[in-house]
């Protein structure tokens, strides 16, 4: 995996399509960008859930084979996923842990790069504030993408680490940082 420090300046030119990803053992939110030179489009997003009930394993097994569909459907150059939060509970954040690795193994199955954001860098780079609710992100997302249908809050998350990423590697148009603290 690499950071988007990693990234070089051709960034800033080339266009790409990245899937985010709000990785979940219960809800699995992802999201696809495409950048172009003129800005950026919002290629399509939902939520993986797999049915209620079924051991870890089969929801695992069933967060992967969707989100192999959904590589195949997108053909992302990327992948962007939000890393394990600092959580109060350790088994919501090992249940996280166990999708976020379904999620890597789908990604280097795939032939994808993988980058991770925290939740405070998502938040930082589309909301301008790391305090930000869930609610703050789906309404920033909304804004600058504006989806045909309702977004769910898990999609608007994965939107949201696709953003991050553009934002990061090729001077997005939606930078809130940028447009605050100039390079």
């Amino acid at each position: 995996m690499r950071s988007w420090r990693s990234s070089g300046s051709k960034e800033q030119t080339r266009e790409f399509t990245v899937l985010g990803i709000d990785p979940g053992s219960l809800v699995t939110g992802y999201g696809s960008i495409l950048r172009t030179q003129s800005g950026i489009e919002c290629l399509g997003f939902g939520c993986i859930r797999p049915p209620r009930g079924q051991s870890l394993g089969s929801r695992l097994a069933h967060i992967y084979d969707r989100l192999s569909q959904i590589i195949a459907a997108f053909k992302p150059e990327r992948m962007a996923v939000e890393t394990v939060f600092h959580s109060r509970s350790a088994k919501a954040a090992l249940m996280v842990g166990h999708a976020r690795g379904v999620v890597l193994l789908a990604a280097q199955k795939a032939g994808l790069e993988v980058f991770e954001y925290t939740p405070l860098e998502v938040k930082l780079s589309v909301v301008g504030s790391g305090a930000a609710s869930k609610r703050q992100v789906q309404f920033m997302i909304c804004k600058m993408l504006s989806p045909a249908e309702k977004l769910p809050l898990d999609a608007a998350d994965a939107l949201a680490v696709a953003l991050c990423h553009i934002n990061k590697t090729g001077k997005g148009h939606y930078d809130l940082l940028s447009q605050r603290h100039p390079a």
